[in-house]
């Protein structure tokens, strides 16, 4: 076991983050890791709020039945039942966040609430267009066909045509703050990861109920979502900041261990983007025009792997964040960008 200090009384964590059952953080809040069937992730982190109408969880697991046995084990445990909890808070409308919340309210009558800037993804879902159908047309726009066409045509299977996906109860909207008894969150919105991605933030315990905005290990996807928005980086990294210019807390991510300090990892992150940034100006000078040649001339993961050596999914997020690094090169005005032929090219500006 491994202890975590720093901000109150905080309990011992496993040595492995994913390992099941109840984990306390601190008094009242507790960590649940959840299996999903995503590779690379392993586990998504719920957490359960004890509050005086019930528990509430914040993010709530994909919906499939080795996730809800987990989460009924670790909230009997707790001395509580699925059909005792109060509310689900869910930090984004992904699946490994949200579907399971989704589930609950049809099972139990659960209210559910999301960031209220998910709703127009949310709305646009439709399994029929296939998984990901705008980033197959945005990756036509990388300069990388043979990957949007695998990606258009990658089958959806039955499990993904049959996943809970509608709206919520109700929304969260940056700046509230929900009373859970003796404790207050507030509502934070921090657009990147997805259009309403939000944060939930307890100021007095000092906690970051973080979803995928703040991750210890690894570095959030951007704009994966039925429909992006524009410039997801700038907002990415503008939400970082946001975050970062508040007094620091714990840091309770979706994916990964409690880790001391939301600050430390904040600074990690923008590091990180300005490195990537770097690179890609470089490239570009050295003769890459497009996204794609970018993502290929870069390395990804932390063994630095090439682009062709990642699964098709890995591909299509790295080229697509290639791209928004380029985009954000060119709002500065370091690079320009063309796309007569429907193909978006970058040159160093003049």
């Amino acid at each position: 076991m491994s202890a975590v200090r720093g901000f109150g009384m905080l309990a011992e964590q496993p040595e492995d983050w994913r390992e099941p059952g109840a984990h306390p953080v601190v008094p009242g809040v507790y960590r649940v890791p959840l299996p999903i069937p995503a590779n690379g992730l392993h586990a998504v982190n719920a957490y359960v709020i004890e509050s005086l109408e019930g528990p509430v969880i914040v993010d709530s697991g994909w919906a499939m039945p080795d996730a809800e046995k987990a989460l009924a084990a670790a909230l009997e445990a707790l001395g509580h039942r699925l059909s005792d909890l109060a509310q689900v808070l869910v930090t984004h409308a992904h699946w490994d966040h949200y579907s399971q919340a989704l589930a609950l309210r049809r099972a139990f009558g659960v209210r559910v609430r999301v960031g209220r800037g998910e709703r127009v993804s949310i709305e646009a879902h439709d399994p029929a267009n296939g998984l990901h159908p705008r980033q197959a047309e945005m990756l036509l726009r990388c300069g990388a066909p043979d990957l949007a066409r695998r990606i258009a045509t990658q089958e959806v299977s039955e499990e993904d045509r049959n996943m809970p996906f509608t709206l919520p109860d109700a929304w969260l909207d940056h700046g509230e703050r929900i009373p859970l008894g003796p404790r207050e969150i507030d509502v934070v919105a921090t657009p990147g990861h997805t259009r309403g991605h939000v944060v939930l933030r307890d100021a007095v315990a000092g906690l970051l109920f973080a979803g995928d905005h703040v991750l210890p290990h690894i570095t959030p996807s951007l704009g994966l979502e039925p429909v992006p928005e524009p410039k997801p980086l700038r907002s990415y990294l503008d939400s970082l900041r946001l975050v970062r210019d508040m007094p620091d807390t714990l840091l309770l991510p979706a994916h990964g261990p409690v880790t001391r300090s939301v600050h430390t990892r904040i600074e990690e992150l923008l590091r990180h983007h300005e490195e990537r940034l770097d690179e890609a100006f470089g490239h570009v000078r050295a003769g890459a025009s497009t996204a794609f040649e970018v993502a290929r001339a870069m390395r990804w993961t932390r063994r630095g792997r090439k682009l062709d050596d990642l699964d098709l999914f890995s591909q299509m997020l790295a080229v697509l964040e290639s791209d928004a690094h380029l985009d954000l090169l060119a709002d500065h005005g370091l690079l320009t960008a063309t796309g007569d032929d429907g193909i978006r090219r970058y040159v160093l500006s003049q």
